[in-house]
């Protein structure tokens, strides 16, 4: 089966690997790891977006590096970005007082990778590029796309890989054929080389 893999970079990153050290990932072996032999991965997208090094310079760095390993080692994998919107709000405190019901806070939020990997997830369905589709996420926004395909392109076949522990998004198992779970025991044995054969790039200190 031609196989395609939509990578949720930041809900990945922070539901399987951000307290780990097995950030330093090799994304085809880890989907090999879990998927058929008879999926032919024909293509990797992995959607994300490049952090601020505000707070800290060095982790612009880090994933750079890392988003310029994947490229070099992986030749089936693209990488689709979206942006960091920062803004001020009042947040209600959980436990208000008479003097104070609520505080001003900084909310950095991710935004577009989810609307970016429901459009090529259905625009691939109607392309007829794959005949398998992996969604790896755990975010319910990506259930109407994945509604969509089956009902219109009912024969293809659509996995759900869900990233660290915690339940399945009940929305995405009703419109998923399989489902898989990344466990740390295939994190620890797909890891990328160090350094990246043929390059000059390294495995970030810390990682």
């Amino acid at each position: 089966m031609r196989t395609k893999i939509y990578i949720d970079g930041f809900n990945f990153y922070y539901r399987a690997v951000k307290k780990t050290p097995y950030k330093w990932l090799d994304l085809m072996a880890l989907m090999e790891k879990l998927l058929s032999p008879n999926n032919q991965i024909i293509e990797i997208k992995y959607f994300t977006a490049l952090v601020s090094g505000q707070r800290d310079p060095q982790k612009p760095i880090n994933q750079q590096t890392y988003l310029r390993a994947l490229k070099a080692y992986i030749p089936q994998l693209n990488i689709f970005y979206g942006h960091f919107l920062t803004h001020h709000v009042y947040a209600e405190l959980a436990k208000p007082t008479a003097n104070q019901k609520a505080v001003q806070i900084v909310k950095t939020e991710e935004k577009g990778s989810d609307v970016n990997i429901a459009v090529h997830l259905l625009n691939d369905a109607w392309l007829n590029d794959y005949d398998c589709a992996v969604v790896v996420s755990n975010d319910s926004d990506l259930a109407e796309a994945m509604r969509l395909v089956k009902l219109y392109h009912p024969t293809k076949l659509i996995g759900l890989i869900m990233p660290g522990d915690g339940h399945p998004s009940k929305e995405l198992m009703k419109h998923s054929d399989f489902i898989k779970r990344v466990r740390k025991g295939v994190l620890l044995n797909s890891q990328l080389p160090n350094p990246i054969p043929n390059t000059n790039l390294f495995k970030p200190h810390g990682w």
